[in-house]
């Protein structure tokens, strides 16, 4: 009977070994199970973080298009406003230029007519006199008519 309460025994304790083994296994698939809806979760929120930063991006990138189309209008007026200022420019410097010339003609004439005027003054009265024409006007390079002055003219009051 020894060998029978060995048996036994030795039955109880591999009942209870299986016991403990289909414990633990039901404790380790408890566990697997845990961590595969844990990593499932974890997943999920990278994914949901992911489609975020993606969303975030997109509409950054649509932010910056649309200033770029922005720049590009104000790039493209301010172009178009530089072209004609740079015209009316040309214009101005060119009128500068024709009306420096005509200044510099109507000094030198104004200087011309200053010398006759102040060295004269022993001379006739009226200029056309002088070449024996009796009349009192004059025309000046302009060909606008004009009449004698014998008072020397001060350039300075003119400005």
């Amino acid at each position: 009977m020894s060998s029978g309460t060995s048996s036994g025994s030795s039955l109880g304790t591999r009942s209870s070994r299986s016991e403990d083994d289909l414990d633990l296994q039901a404790q380790m698939e408890r566990r697997r199970k845990r961590r595969k809806e844990s990593n499932r979760e974890s997943a999920r929120r990278s994914r949901l973080r992911k489609q975020q930063h993606l969303d975030d991006l997109t509409s950054q990138v649509k932010q910056l298009e649309d200033q770029n189309k922005q720049l590009s209008l104000a790039l493209s007026i301010t172009s178009q406003n530089l072209v004609a200022v740079q015209a009316q420019n040309s214009v101005l410097q060119t009128q500068k230029m024709e009306l420096d010339s005509r200044l510099s003609a109507l000094t030198e004439i104004l200087c011309y007519m200053n010398t006759i005027t102040c060295t004269s003054a022993s001379a006739p009265a009226n200029p056309a006199m002088v070449n024996n024409i009796t009349s009192s006007s004059s025309y000046d390079l302009l060909g606008a008519s004009c009449t004698w002055n014998q008072q020397p003219i001060d350039l300075y009051q003119c400005f």
